[in-house]
């Protein structure tokens, strides 16, 4: 069991974490991860007790009460940056302990020992004690990992015949699932309402963009296309100012000007020719060619000699 002095330690540096897009971690209070422990621990003191050490059934008993564990606390970690890599590593610890509970279904069968039934005395009595850890205080300072959740199950877990360790244990196992089902269904819900990792980052990229300012003082950031492009204007089609090309009603779709309505040459690459949709007849070439070259038509005297 940790200190106080390790536990005020643990709560400084998590006070002094940056804070991130999703929460992670937390592991330690979930029942799920609680009632995980108290089957890995179990069914290392049933094989120690019951079983042949030199059988592979031992480590594949063993490893599957490792994994069932494991993956819930690395789903949890991983939570911060991937809602997928949680999914799949809780899933993961569900098939293991599904495994497990073959392990020991198999040990019942194969030595004629009955299995208790749902709603038997001895397998209401085990789901009982579930009850009173929900019960308990989530907030309580004292160090999870102790075995205080394996001491309520002791009468089963340390009785003298395997058959009611099995038994008590595959009722662990099933209030395990339980809650694993439950976790897995939440965290599709999540994903499903709030998007994954990846699309809470770029929505935070894009509001902080929205409060940044460009060195010429306009904003850096504009906002994304129209879901309903513009109306095409009625009247007549004007004329590319460079080529004399009947122009065409295009959308821009990246630049300063995104979902911005313009004219555009449909001899564009060759011809880079436009005209703003309000249908005016000024050109957004740059070099000022054809402003000139109206003025030029507009005051024929202009300039000559």
């Amino acid at each position: 069991m940790s200190s106080p002095q390790s536990d005020r330690s643990d709560r400084s540096v998590r006070s002094t974490t940056p804070k991130t897009l999703r929460p992670s971690g937390g592991y330690r209070k979930l029942r799920s991860f609680r009632a995980a422990t108290v089957i890995y621990d179990a069914t290392v003191s049933f094989c120690e007790r019951f079983l042949d050490q030199r059988s592979r059934t031992v480590d594949q008993m063993v490893q599957a009460a490792r994994s069932g564990r494991q993956n819930i606390a690395e789903g949890s970690r991983a939570s911060a940056t991937s809602s997928q890599t949680e999914l799949r590593l809780v899933n993961v610890a569900r098939a293991s302990l599904d495994e497990l509970l073959l392990d020991y279904e198999d040990f019942l069968r194969q030595r004629g020992q009955a299995q208790w039934a749902k709603d038997a005395p001895q397998a209401q009595a085990v789901r009982a004690v579930a009850r009173r850890l929900d019960r308990t205080d989530p907030t309580d300072p004292s160090d999870p990992t102790d075995r205080s959740d394996s001491d309520l199950y002791a009468p089963w877990l340390t009785h003298p015949d395997p058959a009611v360790v099995a038994n008590a244990i595959i009722c662990l196992i099933h209030q395990a699932n339980y809650l694993l089902d439950r976790q897995i269904a939440a965290l599709e819900r999540s994903f499903i309402h709030e998007g994954g990792y990846s699309e809470r980052l770029a929505a935070a990229r894009i509001e902080e963009r929205r409060h940044q300012v460009h060195p010429l003082g306009r904003p850096r950031y504009k906002p994304p296309v129209r879901s309903e492009p513009p109306v095409k204007p009625e009247g007549p089609v004007p004329l590319c100012p460079h080529c004399g090309q009947l122009m065409r009603w295009r959308i821009a779709r990246k630049g300063a000007r995104a979902g911005e309505p313009f004219w555009g040459c449909p001899g564009y690459p060759a011809c880079r020719g436009t005209r703003p949709a309000s249908g005016s007849d000024r050109s957004d070439r740059s070099d000022g060619s054809d402003r000139s070259d109206r003025q030029s038509l507009l005051n024929p005297k202009r300039g000559s000699p």
